[in-house]
């Protein structure tokens, strides 16, 4: 019996008020976030981490003091583990879960798909937008760990799923349930998808595609939402989260709120690039921008559940590690030829490892 590891990468977060700090140099000592040469990144990430901290641990309370990602990574491992076991004939199937900046790291987890000897990993970002600052910067960090731990097997991975069919069905089917709430109070509403911004130095000099595949999945709901008979006219994507001195791309999901309540209208908020919940959804979305649309006069304010174990997503993840491991050429967003994507504006990359 041939042996599968599938290996799902996330952000990661703290698991405790003590945990922040070292969380945060993690992220900013990261060359994909703050690109300054060394020794200089890694004394800005120690200066940051310090300034940030007092403030990220008020955030992590709201959630018990530490973020849930891990826990509801695993039950995504676990969903996906079950499918794919049963999709795959006289294959050991086990799906692993890698964060970046926080435990499980990924030195850890090549040590671990190494002892369980597969034959073939294929290795699975949790960001269905592929950007330099979260899928390549995983995708980098497991490649050095895979070779720190001997880990020499046929490695192949998924780049990017904007518009992948269950990833779309499950968030059509979450937003429908939003809707049909928003429309009890039989006032005009937007739909609103949030996505978590970028400095726009980023995208700009680095061609990254980020921004055009939040607007691909955008407008891959909307279409699928039509075709359901939930017609949307009024919709909008935004980005939330910045931070810094540097120019974000935009428009900010702070403005849109404001902008909502200058125009008299409800808010059904989709966090688009989020599968799961933690602190952008959780206190962000559920507490900050929820205080920020009642200042603003912004009546109706429903946030959409993230997609977590929705069994049309966890199909979707399971159909991309099978197209991966049966196609012999490259894939990226819907499962298709490389070349296609490349047509676009921002063509996606894909990473073949090993």
């Amino acid at each position: 019996m041939k042996r599968l590891a599938v290996v799902l990468f996330n952000l990661g977060g703290p698991d405790g008020p003590k945990a922040v700090k070292p969380f945060l140099f993690n992220l900013f000592n990261d060359k994909a976030i703050i690109g300054a040469p060394q020794p200089l990144r890694w004394l800005l990430a120690k200066y940051i981490a310090g300034k940030r901290t007092a403030v990220a641990q008020e955030i992590y309370a709201h959630m018990g003091g530490g973020s849930p990602i891990v826990k509801l990574t695993e039950a995504q491992a676990k969903a996906l583990q079950k499918t794919l076991r049963g999709e795959l004939d006289n294959v050991d199937v086990q799906v692993f879960v890698s964060m970046r900046y926080w435990h499980p790291f990924s030195q850890q987890v090549a040590e671990n798909v190494k002892e369980f000897n597969p034959d073939h990993v294929v290795l699975l970002p949790l960001y269905p937008q592929f950007s330099t600052t979260t899928t390549e910067s995983s995708l980098a960090d497991w490649k050095s760990s895979a070779v720190s731990a001997g880990l020499n097997v046929v490695t192949q991975s998924v780049c990017c799923y904007p518009t992948e069919p269950g990833f779309i069905e499950a968030q059509v089917d979450l937003l429908k349930a939003g809707i049909v709430d928003a429309e009890k109070s039989k006032k005009p509403f937007r739909v609103l998808f949030s996505a978590h911004g970028l400095p726009k130095k980023i995208v700009d000099n680095k061609a990254d595609p980020y921004p055009h595949h939040v607007e691909q999945g955008a407008r891959a709901i909307i279409d699928l939402m039509a075709a359901q008979g939930y017609a949307v006219e009024d919709w909008k994507i935004s980005y939330q989260s910045r931070v810094g001195p540097l120019e974000w791309i935009g428009p900010s999901t702070e403005d849109e709120i404001k902008r909502a309540g200058q125009d008299k209208k409800g808010l059904v908020i989709l966090p688009l690039a989020f599968v799961s919940e933690h602190s952008e959804t959780l206190v962000e979305l559920d507490i900050e921008y929820k205080e920020l649309a009642d200042e603003h006069g912004v009546e109706t304010y429903i946030r959409i559940p993230a997609v977590a174990t929705h069994e049309k997503f966890i199909k979707g993840l399971s159909s991309l590690v099978t197209q991966t491991i049966k196609s012999a050429i490259p894939l990226c967003a819907q499962g298709q030829n490389k070349k296609l994507c490349e047509n676009t504006d921002r063509a996606c990359p894909h990473h073949t490892i090993g």
